[in-house]
């Protein structure tokens, strides 16, 4: 009987953190301008004060200019898992993934939290979540990397927030209202 872990290398699996993010991030364009407009009068008195000026940035923005950002992360991470698959360069990779299996957790409480839908928590816990935690048990299971590894490249992941900021400062730029 074939087990799950010999149905796909992992090569493969490294290489499909790209199809996984994207599905998320897909998500994400398509309800975020819709869901901000029907939404926002309604929440933006619920969350707590630190979160307001990142929410009342959000309220505006249209789904072409959050595609701005997420085409930023998109052309970073191809480089970055390239050199992870072909050249054994786990660091950024890993804290890539790590940083996305945490984003997991974000969307599950503003779901939460406002107790509604949210753009992106659909595909956060049936994508994301299980392809995080699949990665990381593959990684290690099969001897790529220890958990320590794992633990030490996980805080790279935060070298993706410039890209973010900056992709979302440009999509408004480049896309007007």
């Amino acid at each position: 009987m074939l087990s799950m872990d010999s149905l796909i290398s992992v090569s493969s699996l490294m290489w499909l953190y790209l199809a996984a993010f994207i599905i998320h991030d897909l998500e994400e364009i398509i309800f975020v301008e819709s869901w901000m407009n029907k939404h926002y009068p309604r929440i933006k008195g619920r969350i707590p004060s630190f979160a307001g000026p990142l929410l009342r940035g959000m309220s505006t923005v249209k789904s072409s200019q959050f595609a701005v950002a997420v085409l930023l992360e998109f052309v970073l991470f191809i480089p970055v898992t390239y050199w992870a698959v072909e050249h054994g360069n786990y660091v950024l990779f890993v804290g890539f993934n790590a940083l996305m299996l945490l984003h997991v957790f974000t969307h599950a409480g503003q779901s939460v939290w406002v107790r509604s839908y949210t753009p992106g928590v659909v595909t956060a816990v049936i994508v994301t979540l299980p392809y995080g935690l699949y990665l990381f048990y593959r990684l290690t299971n099969e001897g790529v990397l220890t958990w320590g590894q794992i633990l030490l490249y996980a805080p790279t992941g935060l070298l993706v927030l410039p890209v973010v900021l900056g992709g979302h400062k440009l999509g408004k730029m480049v896309i007007r209202d």
